[in-house]
Order: structure tokens, then sequence, then C-alpha cells
């Protein structure tokens, strides 16, 4: 079992190891580094890797303990910084955030307010329009699971001195442009 689980290290180790994954430096430049260089970027692409791998299994928990998908979620998420903004919520800006159509936001709602996690009202000012908004026991639920993950977070990234904080920034920002090809 041991080495089982060492091979399995190992594997896991080369699969961000442009040296092993890229012999040929057909993809990855590796030209001007070093290998110690190299180790410590891979030491990075790792740390990403676990990070990943982290918050899949917390958003998972928080999806099992209030037995809600994805786009539930992104959802719930949506409507409670709304709330907290003091913004009104219609069906039609939930499914432009979600990014679904609005037959797909009416299910989503239906099973939502079957739960009990959100409520339909008509709009303050719209009479055309509903408001959508979160019910207090689902906002104190998320505030237990979503709520504490994101105040360890942060609390992880205040921990960095103002400098570090910019540096990471700017290489996630690099991070996420790289998907924009």
């Amino acid at each position: 079992m041991a080495d089982e689980r060492e091979r399995s290290r190992r594997v896991e180790s080369g699969m961000h190891d442009p040296r092993i994954v890229d012999r040929d430096e057909e993809l990855v430049d590796r030209s001007g580094l070093g290998d110690d260089e190299v180790d410590q970027v891979v030491r990075v692409m790792q740390a990403l890797r676990g990070w990943h791998a982290a918050s899949e299994r917390m958003s998972e928990a928080s999806r099992r303990y209030m037995q809600l998908n994805q786009t539930d979620m992104r959802a719930i998420r949506f409507l409670i910084a709304a709330r907290n903004q003091g913004l009104v919520v219609t069906p039609g800006a939930l499914a432009e955030h979600l990014g679904i159509s609005s037959a797909s936001t009416t299910k989503l709602l239906d099973r939502l307010e079957r739960g009990g996690h959100v409520t339909r009202s008509p709009h303050p000012s719209d009479r055309r329009a509903l408001a959508i908004a979160v019910t207090e026991h689902t906002r104190k639920d998320a505030r237990e699971t979503v709520g504490r993950q994101h105040a360890r977070r942060f609390a992880a990234a205040a921990a960095l001195a103002p400098e570090e904080r910019e540096v990471v920034i700017r290489f996630l920002d690099a991070l996420a442009a790289t998907g924009d090809d």
C-alpha cells in the first residue's frame, strides 16, 4: 500500500513537471531557467492543484450539506450578495448572472422555492416583474458553510504582506488570462 501511495505521489508530481511531460520543449519554454527554478515553478503548479482540489472538496461539502447543485449554489450566493447590497434580483438578472435561459431559470426557481431556499414576490417598483430573495434559513446555512470558508480564505490573504498580495494578484490575473485564448 505504501508503494502504491509513493508511486501515485511521484506520478502526480510529474504531471506538472515539463521536464517529464514535455521533454523536447515543444510546448513549455524552459530556456533561461535552471533546475532549481523549474522545481520552484513545478511546486507553484502543485500548490495550485492542491488549492483547486481543496476548493472542490469544500464546495462539494457545502452543496451536499445544503442539498443543492452547483448552479443552485451560484444562484444562492448571488442572491445573498444582492441582499447584502440592498438590491432587488429579478429572474432575468439571475438568468444573466448564471448564463442560463429563462426556461432554465424558471425550473431552478421552482426547485429552490420547493426546497424553501427562495421566495418570489412582486417587484417593489416594477409591477410586471418578480423579486427573488433568499430565505433567512438558507442565508444562515450558507453563512455557516460558505461564509466560514470564505473567512478562512480572507485570513490567509490578509496574512500576506501588501507586496506579497500584489504579486499573488498579478500571478492569478495572468493565470486567469491564459484561459482567454
